[in-house]
């Protein structure tokens, strides 16, 4: 039997045969490289494929080695994470798949053949795979790399564990296997490397009704809200000169959120003065994941608000946000919640502590229904509505609060405008409506419908 070391002597030796008659694709007679189950790799000049016994090994000339196509490169010893080789195990395939879409596809695409405009590689050239070894690849999934683009890759050690960075390690590597190399015209890739079916929102929030977006494992976000309450859009004298209210007086809320592990989350949100000063603190569980294969995604919120910088006022509200996209372009919310001693809102007429004062508290519940339509690859149509069922006339709210609104979402930023009936952002203040805020009855109507937007930055 034909060892390695011949094979490739045998073939290094007709690869400089017929590289030097000038005629590299018909040699004479019935050594053409076809008959021999010999093919050139498009652009490389050191590999090359040769299929034997039903099989497909890739040849490197430069190195010397021989490795049959999607197994680790000959010489490159195992991993040094745990001892393992990235062979590809179909124990570990599907998690790696999901690992790979939930983290790389961002940048190297659903498919693995990366993004022309922030220049990330092609996982299924198999030129590009006969230039990785098993510890390159490891390597850079756990320290990160430098970015061409003004991006850099994040590194994952301590973020995924090192089954997980091993998994997806073995997944990159299977995308340069002979089902991707052999897929010529229109044929189909495998299907863990087609693109998903699931949607995946681009803020934590459509404009105030929360998405239960999974956070990244330590990931760090930053949300500012605006919301030009007192300047109606379409009613009154002037509205393009005010650009639509865009003149006015913002009330201007932020907050932080930190993803604590894979699905537990915490945040602090902060709104202004001038509606009654809130800070609210949330802990947040995601209890499923259609990125998991589960049939929807379902998350688990508490929270708790005082007013006056948190030292009146006191609410409690627990949610649960359920979602499900109906294409990877579509996904739809249902939020129903439950608030003890929410408060009505309400406009102190100064900066000082004693102008807020302390209010009769009402346990509410309200049901919010949303839903996000991409229509471009990166930009999204949202709408929310948020009635209240139980305690609404205490609380000066006639109609439900609605929004709706445009969101761009560029990478690890999203951008919403829209228009609403809502000042509130905090979880017990965002079914009030402009009417109980202004005491106006009528606020809440279409008339009353004011710009407002968000800004949300993923910081780590």
């Amino acid at each position: 039997m034909m060892t390695w070391r011949v094979l490739l002597a045998a073939i290094s030796a007709f690869v400089v045969g017929i590289c030097g008659t000038g005629n590299p694709t018909s040699p004479a007679g019935d050594e053409a490289p076809a008959a021999l189950g010999i093919s050139f790799i498009e652009g490389s000049t050191s590999a090359l494929l040769i299929r034997r016994n039903g099989k497909t090994y890739m040849v490197d000339l430069m190195t010397r080695t021989v490795r049959e196509a999607g197994s680790p490169p000959a010489g490159a010893g195992p991993a040094k994470s745990g001892g393992a080789t990235l062979s590809r195990p179909s124990a570990g395939q599907a998690q790696g798949a999901m690992i790979f879409q939930k983290r790389c596809a961002g940048c190297h695409g659903p498919d693995g053949k990366g993004i022309a405009s922030i220049h990330t590689p092609n996982f299924t050239d198999p030129k590009l795979q006969a230039t990785l070894t098993d510890d390159q690849i490891v390597t850079t999934i756990k320290n990160g790399k430098p970015g061409t683009a003004g991006i850099d890759m994040p590194t994952w050690a301590g973020k995924l564990s090192e089954r997980e960075i091993l998994v997806a390690a073995a997944y990159v590597r299977s995308l340069g296997s002979p089902a991707a190399v052999q897929t010529p015209g229109g044929a189909q890739p495998p299907e863990s490397t087609q693109k998903p079916k699931v949607y995946k929102p681009g803020d934590d929030v459509l404009l105030t009704l929360p998405t239960g977006r999974r956070p990244d494992f330590h990931g760090l976000y930053l949300n500012f809200t605006h919301r030009f309450v007192f300047d109606p859009a379409f009613t009154g004298t002037a509205r393009g000169n005010a650009l639509l209210g865009l003149d006015g007086f913002s009330l201007s809320s932020f907050g932080l959120r930190y993803g604590v592990s894979r699905d537990f989350s915490v945040s602090v949100f902060r709104s202004p003065t001038f509606i009654a000063r809130p800070i609210q603190m949330t802990a947040a569980y995601n209890l499923l994941s259609e990125v998991d294969r589960a049939p929807l995604n379902a998350a688990v919120r508490f929270s708790v608000e005082g007013h006056g910088n948190f030292r009146k006022n006191f609410a409690e509200n627990f949610e649960l946000i359920l979602s499900r996209s109906l294409t990877h372009r579509a996904q739809v919310y249902f939020v129903p919640t439950f608030s003890l001693n929410a408060r009505r809102l309400f406009q102190p007429g100064s900066y000082r502590s004693r102008a807020i004062p302390d209010l009769p508290g009402h346990h509410t519940v309200s049901t919010g229904v949303g839903g996000a339509v991409d229509v471009r690859p990166t930009v999204a149509l949202v709408a929310e509505v948020i009635p209240t069922l139980v305690a609404g006339r205490a609380l000066g709210i006639h109609r439900p609060a609605y929004a709706f609104g445009i969101q761009k979402k560029i990478w690890r930023h999203a951008f919403t405008f829209g228009f609403t009936n809502s000042p509130g952002t905090t979880v017990s203040q965002r079914a009030g409506t402009r009417a109980a805020f202004l005491n106006a009855p009528g606020a809440d109507k279409p008339g009353g419908l004011f710009i407002g937007f968000d800004i949300m930055r993923q910081l780590y």
